[in-house]
């Protein structure tokens, strides 16, 4: 709650550094997405030490017994939750992270190292500053949490070697920083290359609703890993739905890119998509749209063009729904809702760390518990084995 109490106490001086972050990107040219995941504002600032003190809320983790059996010969034998010891947290733009990572990694007690860009340096140093003064006002060692105080990319390079001092790196950003990392790191990484995420609208969907929630996948944030990059609509409602929706994703200004079946029944201009459109990750107000004739094609597009990320089927049918989230393994399936939700926070984890679309120890969103390992523990009374 300190942490939390200083981020506010320090608001004033968070955004005037964000203020000098904001005027080099516009000087920059920064891409329109990385421009809104840097932009801090009060209300953001606000949601930033409102997510340190859910953070902060949550019960303990370390040395929770996770199960528990007497074997045979007399040993219990029990899994008990554990720190993973260091981590280092290597991110772009996002100056949240700083204090998102921070928080999780106090509350599953590791300590972190944080690297942000030299976009954010201003930003992530100021919130950095407040929480290694909550951390001396909690009576604990402020070099719990450090942050990199360059952005040389030789400084990252020999951090990415430091196997024997830190236990884990998670990069978040653009998949050109990922792809680095994970090219450099003798440092075991949890990955998260793209978010091309779906929205898959079944004929049994109820259209009003499937088309308020696609809008919402695309529109209300595009510059997130979560926002919806492709819709899927079924052939048997196309006539119905597709004219609905691309006059809603028009209204908010969104550019579309469509199959053939999809410029047939649009009222609105669709430029013609190709085969990049499917692999595409635009972070942008741009959204690809593909009629499939039914449940196993939109499950086989998934399956080629998806990125374990996240995935949403719109019907009132049960069954079709139930089906979906057997056989659709990305980290986060959803029904009847947007895939904005594939959130730390929003998923009931206080903040997240990373999404990882690693099939690992942690798969979706990462949040303290992501941040553990778990030890067996065996007591014994004199047994010895035969």
């Amino acid at each position: 709650m300190l942490i939390a109490d200083a981020i506010d106490s320090q608001s004033a001086q968070i955004l005037a550094a964000n203020e000098v972050d904001m005027k080099n990107a516009a000087e920059q040219g920064l891409a329109s997405a990385m421009v809104d995941r840097l932009c801090l504002t009060p209300e953001r600032v606000k949601s930033v030490s409102d997510a340190v003190r859910e953070v902060a809320e949550m019960p303990d983790l370390i040395g929770q017994e996770i199960s528990s059996i007497t074997r045979e010969n007399g040993l219990l034998v029990s899994r008990v939750r554990i720190p993973l010891g260091v981590v280092a947290m290597i991110f772009e733009s996002r100056p949240n992270v700083t204090s998102d990572a921070a928080a999780l990694c106090l509350r599953s007690c590791n300590s972190v190292i944080l690297r942000g860009g030299k976009e954010a340096i201003h930003s992530n140093l100021a919130i950095c500053t407040a929480i290694r003064q909550g951390l001396v006002a909690a009576e604990l060692p402020a070099d719990a949490v450090q942050v990199f105080q360059t952005t040389d990319r030789a400084a990252l390079l020999e951090l990415l070697q430091q196997d024997e001092s830190v236990d884990l790196v998670i990069p978040r950003g653009g998949e050109g920083l990922i792809r680095f990392v994970a090219e450099h790191s003798k440092i075991p990484v949890i990955m998260h290359f793209k978010g091309v995420c779906h929205v898959y609208v079944h004929e049994d969907a109820d259209l009003k609703m499937a088309c308020e929630i696609a809008v919402n996948a695309k529109a209300s944030r595009p510059g997130v890993c979560n926002s919806a990059e492709t819709i899927l609509v079924d052939s048997a409602i196309a006539e119905r739905f597709v004219p609905m929706l691309t006059a809603a994703m028009s209204c908010a200004g969104v550019e579309m890119r469509g199959d053939e079946e999809t410029q047939k029944w649009a009222q609105v201009p669709v430029s013609s998509a190709n085969e990049a459109d499917w692999h595409a990750e635009y972070l942008d107000k741009i959204v690809a749209i593909r009629c499939v004739s039914d449940f196993d094609a939109a499950v086989e597009h998934i399956q080629n063009y998806g990125s374990n990320h996240t995935e949403a089927i719109i019907t009132e049918n049960e069954s079709v729904s139930g089906q979906f989230l057997s056989v659709v393994h990305s980290g986060t399936v959803l029904v009847n809702a947007s895939t904005r939700f594939a959130d730390g926070g929003q998923l009931g984890l206080g903040a997240e760390i990373g999404i990882s679309t690693t099939k690992l120890h942690a798969y979706g969103p990462m949040g303290a518990e992501g941040l553990t390992a778990v030890k067996f523990v065996v007591r014994g009374t004199g047994q010895v084995r035969k």
